[in-house]
């Protein structure tokens, strides 16, 4: 019989777990181009799409009037033919190269859009310096995205939510101001837009002066500084950009009112509330909006769906944000419930609504704050996403410390900073808009006494 000899298993102390250290989104290396064009890079490890944004200041409030929209076409138009490049060729480039390159309007700026693999980042910077400078805007592609956006236009109106927002900004912003347009144009004007239209908004609001370029991803053996010099860092124009200096976007007068969408048949209603509300900029700090945003409505157990959601069964889902433009915001609340509750809905989101500024909870502004913080590591964890905050505060002319300093802040924040935000920059003014058969439910809105009741057809 053989001897088993025993052997005991080595005890290995149990590692000690400290707390996570204060997380801090990543500042860029920052460098100026040739042409003066400020470029942002961030090296990202391991993330092998590299993300690149430009930002060319160029405002909404600078379209004429009678072709609103042109800036829109211009910015879709920007991919589809360069003169070195015609429309098809620069298609097959940027599909064969794994290429995504878009770009879009703001209120203030172009936004343009790339993502590539790292090993074709040098050929995506010659064709985006390519769109940017020389697009051709031919007749052809001009006519197709017009009518591209005509439809739209008209699918819209079938979406309650997007109907919804554009009769708040209507009824909210003074009439005079481009705010209370919608941004992508009217089916008016964008039908009056034509080549030269887009030809001469390119021309004037184009320009290196005053962009930013970032880049974001894995670097490594890339020259970057180099690759930006040679191309978007030798773009140059004969002109300079119009201002884009900070603008408000003066409120109505009569903005304090009820607006009823008539939808007739409509089994559910959107509704949408919003009034004023601070920029990023509000001199006490950014950091407590979000949370507050949260806290009322910024998920299944805040405020507004634990009465409207859990309790009633109303929705599935009302949310509730800030807004930012370049001067003030607007705190907004949105969502749809169904159409034999509306009024109700609107008696409930009045209550909550008024019942604000009795105070928070350490409770609930924890919950806020953890959300907040402990998720931004999550939520900036790609290359993609981290370049997007970098535009985005740049574009605004933001510092690039702007978003650690904000989720720092919101780790010191308490109920009683929740309390004095609401108080002193939210203004309960509310511009309300709901979307559904106004037939079934206007004589008891106009019972709750939310403010002057108005029907509008869809």
């Amino acid at each position: 019989m053989s001897e088993v000899e025993s052997t005991s298993t080595p005890v290995v102390p149990r590692p000690e777990v400290a707390a996570p250290g204060e997380w801090a989104f990543p500042e860029p290396r920052e460098v100026e181009l040739p042409n003066g064009i400020r470029a942002l890079v961030h090296d990202v490890p391991g993330q092998y799409v590299i993300s690149v944004r430009v930002t060319v200041p160029a405002a909404l409030r600078h379209e004429p009037r009678e072709v609103e929209g042109v800036a829109w076409i211009m910015a879709r138009l920007l991919d589809e033919g360069t003169s070195t490049h015609g429309q098809r060729e620069l298609s097959e480039l940027l599909e064969r190269r794994g290429i995504a390159l878009g770009a879009g309007m703001s209120e203030a700026a172009l936004g343009v859009d790339l993502d590539v693999p790292q090993r074709f980042l040098p050929e995506a910077l010659e064709l985006l310096t390519e769109c940017l400078s020389e697009p051709t805007f031919e007749e052809g592609e001009v006519t197709r995205v017009v009518r591209t956006r005509l439809a739209e236009i008209e699918q819209e109106r079938a979406s309650a939510g997007r109907r919804a927002f554009k009769e708040w900004a209507a009824s909210y912003y003074d009439r005079d101001t481009r705010a209370s347009r919608p941004a992508s144009g009217s089916a008016e004007t964008v039908a009056a837009i034509r080549r030269e239209h887009v030809v001469d908004y390119h021309a004037t609001h184009v320009h290196p002066q005053g962009s930013t370029v970032v880049v974001a991803g894995d670097l490594t053996g890339i020259d970057v500084d180099a690759l930006l010099a040679a191309t978007i860092g030798a773009w140059e124009t004969a002109g300079r950009a119009a201002s884009t200096d900070r603008a408000p976007a003066p409120r109505a007068d009569d903005a304090a009112r009820v607006v009823l969408v008539d939808r007739p048949g409509s089994v559910q209603s959107e509704i949408l509330i919003g009034g004023p509300g601070p920029d990023r900029r509000v001199e006490s700090g950014w950091a407590p909006f979000p949370v507050l945003a949260w806290v009322i409505g910024g998920a299944p157990n805040a405020r507004i769906d634990q009465v409207l959601r859990e309790d009633k069964g109303y929705t599935y889902g009302i949310r509730a944000g800030f807004r930012p433009r370049q001067v003030g915001s607007a705190f907004t609340v949105s969502g749809s419930v169904r159409a034999d509750s509306t009024v109700d809905s609107l008696r409930l989101l009045s209550q909550i609504l008024g019942g604000v500024g009795e105070g928070f909870t350490e409770a609930e502004t924890r919950a806020g704050v953890d959300f907040m913080t402990l998720t931004a590591p999550g939520r900036y964890d790609t290359a993609d996403a981290i370049a997007d905050e970098t535009s985005g505060l740049a574009g605004d002319n933001l510092p690039l410390s702007f978003t650690s300093d904000v989720i720092a802040a919101m780790r010191r924040l308490t109920a009683a900073d929740l309390d004095a935000a609401w108080r002193d920059h939210v203004r309960p003014e509310w511009t309300i808009v709901v979307v559904g058969d106004a037939s079934t439910y206007r004589d008891e809105v106009e019972e709750l006494g939310l403010g002057p009741v108005t029907v509008v057809p869809n």
